[in-house]
C-alpha cells in the first residue's frame, strides 16, 4: 500500500512523464489518497471543466480518511514538529495516517516529514529543476 502526498498527485494529474512512467511501472494494487489530500487537488480547481478531469483522476485512487484516534494522534505530531520542521496540519494529519496504515508515504516533502519516527517515505522518481 502506498499513501500519496499532494506533490506526486499533482505530479501526476499535470501528466508529468517521470511520476506516469513510474506509476505504470509499480503498478500498486492499492493507491490510497487521503481524503485531505483530495481537498487540496479540489481546492486548486479554477472551473467546472477542471473539477471534472480531477473528478475523474481520483477515481482511481481509494480516498481514506483517519479515525478519530489518527487525527489526536496527528495532534501530538504537529504540535512536536510545526515549528522545527514547518510542518502544516495537512502534512500531520497525512504522515499519521500513513504511519497507521503501515504504508509508505510517496512525497518529496523530506523537510516536513524527514525524522518523524515511524514514518517511511519514498522518493518514487527523479525530479528536474
Amino acid at each position: 500500500m502506498m499513501v500519496f502526498d499532494a506533490d506526486i498527485m499533482i505530479d501526476l494529474l499535470r501528466q508529468y512523464p517521470p511520476a506516469v512512467d513510474w506509476l505504470q511501472s509499480v503498478r500498486p494494487r492499492d493507491l490510497v489518497c487521503p481524503g485531505y489530500v483530495a481537498m487540496e487537488l479540489i481546492w486548486g480547481f479554477r472551473n467546472a471543466s477542471e473539477q471534472q478531469v480531477v473528478d475523474r483522476f481520483l477515481g482511481d485512487f481509494r480516498i481514506v480518511w483517519g479515525m478519530p484516534e489518527t487525527c489526536d494522534r496527528a495532534l501530538s505530531l504537529f504540535a512536536r514538529y510545526h515549528l522545527s520542521r514547518g510542518i502544516d496540519i495537512t502534512d500531520a494529519l497525512v504522515a499519521q495516517l500513513a504511519i497507521d496504515l503501515g504504508a509508505n508515504l510517496v512525497t518529496f516533502n523530506r523537510k516536513h516529514y524527514g525524522g518523524i519516527s515511524g514514518l517511511k517515505t519514498v522518493q518514487p522518481y527523479a525530479r528536474s529543476g
